[in-house]
């Protein structure tokens, strides 16, 4: 199981400014693949050299584990060992603290999440990847391929490391008839006023964008991170109707599964791991992927622009998604894999039955984190969608 993991965006205002290719400010950033996105010129590397002897990370908690957290639990010594590549590890915690530290130059390759990862594109603070001279690469699940989050214009800025959907999670003995639309959290949520959770983040307004793609279909939303400003506006509205009904919003897994446990939270958003974490507990708790489907997170290896070891951090990528390697963190952690061969070896030989790893028809129903952007990444070029900085300010009007 997973370690304790804190928000993947942090709410204050001002700080989540998109940087453009050209450094202009995040009203006019392009989406990718776009008519106007262009990335800062540079060309993935054709050949690999020497390794360099040391690698440094910035990394999720639980992702570049070491044996020091738990003896048990160790894929970086083996790594070290096979290919000379001492590895630091710099634990971040949210996508936001991640950005910052790529821009510094420290740091070889990054775990970004996709909320994270157009970011570090437009800024050029990541760079191509071939991935011929990632070997692992060729037993990737295709729906983590040339995604709008670590591809542009068919050119690789990384490598996908796991994937996972936030469910709707509820207490069974308190919440009947069980829930099949999204709609038990926000239109349906006062019948369990103040017992209500959802996930601490500006990204939630995907979760209402949403759900208003299926229950207001006259505001034409096609993409739950692409919201022109009437869409963005009804989206801030059901959030603050709801947030009357919230008890309490979360960001640490082990605490939703307290207040689920002590009964001050009966339904909300999840992760699998809580479920899991949950029921092992004798918390009487199920979760359900609802009619219109689920927002959710994919995690991309992305080297820095700036990589002083870029042949260890090619020799990283391809280790960390190596069967062996990729199903030691995905249990660890608690998500799919991104490797198909990992299934083969899990230690829970149901693990990827649980995460739905090689479910790809499932997958398609689960809208993974992107960053907002000015240009709409739904491909509408005729008008103007609400930045991410504008959801973070919104985030805080929200929540009062």
């Amino acid at each position: 199981m997973r370690l304790n993991r804190t928000s993947r965006v942090v709410a204050a205002a001002g700080v989540l400014l998109l940087a453009a290719a050209c450094g202009s400010s995040d009203t006019t950033s392009p989406a990718p693949g776009g008519s106007g996105f262009e990335p800062p010129k540079m060309s993935a590397r054709k050949s690999l050299g020497a390794t360099e002897g040391k690698v440094n990370l910035i990394a999720w908690a639980g992702y570049a584990e070491d044996g020091s957290n738990d003896p048990k639990v160790d894929w970086v010594t083996p790594f070290e060992k096979k290919t000379g590549c001492q590895v630091s590890t710099k634990t971040a915690g949210t996508s936001d603290e991640m950005v910052s530290l790529m821009k510094t130059g420290e740091y070889d390759a990054v775990s970004a999440s996709g909320d994270a990862a157009l970011r570090l594109i437009a800024s050029g603070d990541a760079a191509p990847v071939n991935t011929d001279l990632v070997p692992n690469y060729a037993d990737v699940f295709a729906g983590l391929k040339n995604q709008q989050w670590n591809t542009v214009k068919g050119v690789s800025y990384g490598i996908p490391h796991g994937r996972g959907a936030n469910l709707l999670m509820y207490n069974t003995e308190k919440v009947t008839p069980a829930p099949t639309s999204w709609s038990a959290v926000f239109d349906k949520a006062s019948a369990y006023k103040g017992k209500v959770t959802a996930y601490d983040s500006p990204i939630y307004l995907a979760d209402a964008a949403l759900y208003l793609m299926k229950s207001e279909p006259s505001l034409g939303i096609k993409n739950p991170y692409a919201l022109d400003q009437k869409q963005f506006d009804a989206a801030v509205a059901l959030l603050k109707d709801q947030h009357g009904n919230i008890g309490e919003y979360w960001s640490d897994y082990l605490k939703e599964v307290s207040a689920f446990k002590s009964g001050d939270s009966v339904i909300g958003t999840t992760w699998q791991v809580i479920l899991n974490t949950a029921q092992a507990e004798k918390v009487p708790v199920k979760a359900v992927l609802p009619s219109e489907g689920a927002t959710g997170w994919s995690d991309t290896w992305m080297l820095a622009a700036k990589a002083k070891n870029p042949n260890c951090a090619y020799k990283w990528m391809d280790w960390i998604i190596s069967p062996e390697a990729n199903a030691q963190v995905a249990e660890y952690f608690g998500e799919a894999p991104s490797n198909a061969k990992a299934c083969e070896v899990t230690s829970d030989k149901n693990h990827c039955a649980t995460y739905h790893a090689a479910e790809e028809e499932y997958w398609k129903q689960v809208h993974f984190w992107t960053t907002p952007i000015a240009q709409c990444v739904d491909g509408r070029t005729d008008t103007t969608c609400v930045p991410y900085a504008k959801w973070v300010q919104a985030w805080t009007e929200i929540k009062g």
